[in-house]
């Protein structure tokens, strides 16, 4: 029965398709990317709030509206705990004071997109999901201390880079005979 309603279906289908009037458009050129040179990555904050919403997502259970909710969530708050851990790096107390604030942010905004058992999930879960976080933003950094080191970044401002130099071309010049 379902064969039977094909041939209806593209013969109503058809017209509608021919009737489209054909536009000229711009040939599409897609970017070449330069496949010696590494895939662009995300900066270490961004990669660190990435990293939790990878973990909350999974052992949550979100749909992509939430997901997408909480990545935009944690990407915030990651931001302003790194901010907080490079202005208050001396100060662990004030640290801890504005940290919790932070986090109360956050739980307040995930109450609003997760159903009531994924937050209560959620809040049994909040010290572990801190410890994630925690220790990759400590590998992170170690991380970067080596990449830095590896891969220095350049100390001018037209971003020249020392590299190896170039193979000497030889003009060749009329032998001069006496």
């Amino acid at each position: 029965m379902k064969l039977a309603f094909a041939p209806l279906l593209l013969a109503f289908a058809a017209p509608a398709f021919a009737q489209q009037p054909a536009t000229l458009s711009a040939p599409t050129t897609t970017a070449v990317r330069d496949k010696t040179q590494s895939s662009p990555r995300l900066n270490p904050v961004e990669a660190r709030a990435e990293h939790l919403s990878n973990t909350m997502v999974r052992d949550l259970h979100l749909n992509n509206y939430q997901a997408t909710k909480l990545r935009a969530i944690n990407a915030d708050k990651t931001a302003k705990l790194d901010a907080l851990e490079r202005q208050y790096a001396q100060n662990a107390a004030q640290l801890e004071q504005q940290s919790k604030v932070v986090v109360r942010e956050r739980d307040q905004e995930l109450q609003a997109v997760l159903t009531p058992d994924q937050y209560s999930d959620y809040f049994d879960a909040r010290k572990r999901y801190a410890q994630v976080d925690k220790n990759y933003a400590n590998s992170a950094s170690a991380s970067i201390l080596v990449n830095s080191i590896q891969n220095p970044v350049p100390a001018r401002d037209n971003n020249a880079t020392i590299g190896p130099a170039r193979p000497a071309t030889r003009t060749s010049r009329p032998a001069v005979r006496q």
